[in-house]
């Protein structure tokens, strides 16, 4: 799906909005507040007019790391409108991954919520999120080209800083016309409700590109995704779609039993693998089609997804109309259905590059191409699943083991809430795996021996370790990294 040559993304989706006479329409929900779109696009052109002010041009980048809110989104139109680039960061992060980051970018101008951050290098301006308003409102939004940069987003990594994924204007145009309007079949009547933030492209995507293409309404909050938050806002604001996480969906079941979740449509879950366990307690208790798919930073959003009517409770679906999904082998050559091989997604999303890693942009990018880590295999009627990273493998008893599949089998479990598999190097330097674990009621041998009645012996977890909590990365994904490193 291309866009026209001259495409900027707020145009698109907030200055045709006004055009064709939804100005009045809510576009907005945040807390006790309720925005226009004609109401956003002022604060949008306010937004611009003081990044012009700032000296931002156009194609230098913006560094935007704020809560959730009216500001954010402003902040991120009037970037668009600029014709500047958007370096988006989680506010979470401790001053100096933020510093880092600004350096790293050489971002002119950064909107953050906070003043200990120092100018640095290249930080022309340094806005906080009062400074964003004033001035007419009026502002004639710049021209770029469909492949002008348009955003920064942050690969998943656990370790050191994960990698910058430049993306295009177009790649945002292609994946909300393909899975947004024609696959998840938004429109004007839609609500949405992510638990991701703004600042990951799941939630950039699903809850404010997407409704806003169809003039729908999004509803953002900023303190952090908790079960109750989230069923305190679908209780009170009524969405219709839920952009929802495994972590997530395991804490709505676990507490939410008697909550009411009728305006939901649908909701969808990425991020990580969902358990088939997962997903039927998820339709057990509140009867909403929970659609699992996978999507990259690279590939940009979600490209595999269940669709309603068509779900296979522990897959991923199968290809959005649009894309082009493969299992592949070393050299890039498809491998037999049933067999696992690395997954190379292919589209017109497909990223630019990653920032100042050419190497790693030449193995990875291919054509249209995305050259994945991920490993996949695919039945014999398309659908596919996920069996872990190439570099999450292990290598038991001579043989390869995916840690997902453990962690399916765990989950499956009463007393098991969450869990992770890693691999554990011991004294005789063999690999065997290793299940950390929330819950309670159970002991370490009596999850042991749950998987051995349900697996291949070899493998069930040699060691369990109870804990309070996972560590995760800035998307919110199990850090294996920092489990490795727990004391057993």
């Amino acid at each position: 799906m291309i866009a026209p040559e001259q495409f900027n993304l707020a145009s698109w989706l907030l200055d045709e909005r006004v055009a064709e006479g939804r100005g009045q329409r809510v576009a907005l929900i945040c807390g006790e507040e309720s925005y226009t779109y004609a109401e956003v696009q002022r604060r949008a052109n306010q937004a611009a007019q003081r990044f012009l002010e700032a000296g931002l041009q156009i194609e230098q980048r913006l560094l935007l790391s704020l809560p959730d809110g009216i500001d954010y989104v402003a902040a991120l139109f009037g970037a668009f409108k600029v014709g500047a680039a958007v370096v988006m960061v989680n506010p979470a992060l401790p001053d100096e991954e933020i510093m880092d980051l600004l350096e790293f970018s050489r971002a002119t101008v950064a909107v953050l919520d906070r003043s200990s951050i120092p100018y640095g290098q290249y930080l022309k301006a340094r806005l906080g999120p009062a400074d964003l308003q004033g001035g007419s409102g009026e502002f004639q939004t710049r021209s770029t080209h469909r492949d002008d940069i348009a955003l920064w987003l942050f690969s998943g990594g656990t370790t050191g800083r994960p990698k910058a994924v430049l993306q295009s204007h177009q790649s945002f145009y292609n994946t909300t016309v393909l899975y947004g309007q024609n696959f998840l079949k938004m429109s004007e009547a839609d609500r949405t409700l992510a638990v991701p933030k703004l600042f990951f492209g799941y939630a950039t995507g699903s809850n404010l590109f997407f409704p806003f293409s169809v003039g729908g309404t999004a509803i953002l909050f900023p303190e952090k995704s908790t079960a109750e938050a989230l069923f305190a806002h679908i209780e009170r604001h009524r969405p219709t779609i839920l952009i929802n996480v495994p972590t997530l969906v395991n804490q709505m079941v676990t507490t939410g039993a008697q909550r009411d979740l009728s305006s939901l449509r649908l909701a969808t879950s990425a991020g990580e693998a969902l358990p088939e366990t997962l997903y039927r307690k998820w339709k057990e208790t509140f009867g909403v089609e929970l659609l699992d798919g996978l999507g990259t930073a690279e590939q940009w959003h979600v490209f595999l997804s269940n669709q309603v009517g068509e779900v296979r409770p522990g897959s991923l679906g199968r290809p959005v109309p649009g894309f082009e999904v493969r299992v592949c082998d070393e050299d890039g050559q498809e491998v037999p259905r049933g067999e696992i091989g690395r997954l190379w997604a292919g589209g017109d999303a497909r990223a630019l590059c990653y920032w100042q890693l050419p190497e790693a942009s030449q193995a990875a990018l291919r054509g249209r191409f995305f050259a994945s880590s991920d490993l996949m295999r695919q039945d014999e009627d398309g659908y596919f699943y996920y069996c872990g990273r190439a570099d999450e493998l292990l290598k038991v008893s001579g043989r390869w083991l995916a840690p997902a599949e453990v962690e399916s089998c765990l989950l499956t479990h009463p007393a098991v809430r969450e869990c992770a598999v890693v691999g554990q190097v011991g004294s005789d330097g063999l690999t065997r795996p290793y299940a950390f674990v929330i819950g309670s009621g159970a002991s370490e041998q009596e999850l042991k021996d749950h998987v051995l009645a349900r697996l291949e012996a070899y493998k069930h977890p040699r060691g369990v370790t109870f804990v309070e909590s996972l560590p995760r990365t800035h998307l919110g994904k199990v850090d294996r990294t920092a489990l490795r490193r727990l004391p057993v």
